[in-house]
């Protein structure tokens, strides 16, 4: 189902359904993974992020039965799973995810029974483009539409989050659910991490596309880098706290010219990973506003921004990933391009104008694989819908 179109993939999820259950199902449900455009590690810091959903999704098609039992199968070949209803307990399988969301809208009240469902995702998983947070959604779309209730506005992705950090046990940002949840068509998130105040700002781009570069590193450092990098945010907020800026509760409530007036208290490494969070913040902010005026230029000049500060402050990049964007950087037609997610692995975002796309791939394929002996995969998303469900049977 690789190249298939949208519509060609939920035909035959619905079909794979009555194949393995052998009745119709009621409910389609679906949600997308998403590329964070910019405001990356601020997340944590209570700051700001700019994500848009993508067209690669997660999809799943459900029918209710009556006797609490849960039946799960995947078509990405991960092996069937079966729960039961009133004994909800992690199995370190991907079924985690679905439990989890069933368990919290059972705790929210909602009227959840068991179910037969079949998934299929398209979403790369281990690239970071949140494939867990989409099946986090995609569930919760799947038991609104069976069972007949409705969670609406940011209580769908902080339900989500629940599941995640509650019963996966994943320690995550509230980033990746709300983008999949509430992201609209030809829009991005704008989301304020501390309030959690979100709106969803128009992305016009004419003549550019957005390009995902999935540089096929898994992110094995992620965990205990990512660990590493908190601690040294939470260091640089008690190091201005004690030099008497009280008003300091993250580094969200940090500035540059702060930062400069006490850099003699900083260890160096620590100076720069603050200044890296507080000039993100500060790149996410102008980067809605060069979205509402259409400067596609403007912002490209930050996306770039971002990775050298990524690259050299916050030392989250590798190889590979400064490999693709500094050969983005080199092709004629890109607007700016930058390691987006966690770092180490993973995935670059690049801004190119339509007509320069096919001469990217091409750069992009041919020193990568010079380079590393690997190809990556190349993708172009426009900023898509969020989760959604409909009946079907």
């Amino acid at each position: 189902m690789t190249n298939w179109t949208a519509a060609e993939i939920e035909e035959n999820v619905l079909a794979q359904f009555e194949k393995h259950f052998g009745e119709k199902p009621e409910v389609l449900a679906s949600a997308p993974g998403r590329v964070n455009l910019i405001g990356e590690h601020t997340d944590y810091n209570e700051g700001f992020v700019f994500p848009m959903a993508i067209q690669h999704r997660i999809w799943a098609a459900g029918r209710r039965r009556a006797d609490g039992r849960i039946r799960l199968v995947s078509l990405n070949g991960m092996p069937e799973q079966e729960l039961a209803l009133e004994n909800l307990s992690r199995k370190g399988a991907w079924s985690d995810y679905v439990a989890g969301v069933v368990l919290e809208a059972q705790k929210s009240g909602q009227p959840v029974g068991g179910f037969d469902a079949v998934v299929y995702g398209n979403v790369p998983t281990g690239s970071g483009l949140s494939s867990s947070a989409a099946l986090e959604v995609c569930t919760l779309h799947l038991l609104m539409g069976l069972f007949g209730f409705e969670i609406e506005g940011k209580d769908q992705p902080l339900l989500c989050h629940r599941a995640e950090t509650g019963f996966v046990g994943v320690n995550c940002g509230v980033m990746d659910q709300f983008i999949s949840a509430l992201g609209r068509k030809d829009h991005a998130l704008f989301l304020d991490c501390r309030s959690l105040d979100y709106d969803n700002i128009p992305v016009r781009l004419g003549d550019v596309v957005v390009a995902i570069t999935d540089s096929k590193v898994k992110r094995g450092l992620v965990d205990s880098e990512y660990n590493a990098r908190r601690r040294e945010c939470e260091e640089g907020v008690r190091i201005l706290q004690e030099a008497g800026e009280t008003q300091v509760k993250a580094l969200r409530d940090a500035t540059p010219e702060m930062l400069e007036r006490h850099r003699d208290k900083f260890p160096e490494v620590v100076y720069r990973r603050c200044l890296h969070v507080v000039t993100e913040d500060e790149r996410v902010l102008r980067s809605v506003d060069l979205f509402r005026r259409g400067d596609l230029e403007g912002f490209g000049k930050l996306l770039n921004e971002s990775h050298r500060s990524l690259r050299d402050n916050y030392e989250v990049s590798c190889p590979e990933l400064d490999t693709l964007v500094e050969t983005a950087w080199n092709t004629p037609g890109v607007l700016g391009s930058r390691l987006t997610g966690a770092g180490f692995g993973g995935c670059t975002v690049t801004l190119v104008r339509r007509d320069a796309l096919e001469n990217l791939v091409e750069a992009q394929t041919r020193v990568y694989r010079d380079r590393f002996g690997k190809t990556p995969e190349i993708f172009v998303s426009q900023p898509e819908q969020g989760g959604e469900h409909r009946r079907v049977g």
